[in-house]
């Protein structure tokens, strides 16, 4: 799956053009590399999306379909890190 849909679909990013343009702005990072907006998501992948708003470290546990339902996120990533880059208080 590409990497901005993966982005949308797990609702990491609203809308796969925002994520498009944050792969492109260098603000992804897939298993410390910079990504691109069509490299293949699989199982095992780290992720990091660092945003003005919010700093994101997940890992892909597995490919999720086309739709899925809020609740069931959990089951496709697991969140190792969150914070607001313009917090003090980290998480």
């Amino acid at each position: 799956m590409r990497l901005d849909l993966f982005l949308k679909i797990t609702r990491l990013i609203k809308r796969r053009p925002l994520a498009k343009e944050a792969a492109e702005a260098g603000c992804i990072t897939r298993n410390g590399q910079p990504a691109k907006a069509g490299d293949d998501i699989k199982a095992g992948d780290r992720l990091v999306v660092d945003l003005a708003n919010r700093h994101v470290e997940v890992e892909v546990l597995a490919e999720p379909p086309k739709q899925l339902r809020k609740d069931d996120v959990d089951s496709y990533i697991r969140l190792l890190n969150a914070y607001n880059p313009n917090s003090e208080n980290r998480q």
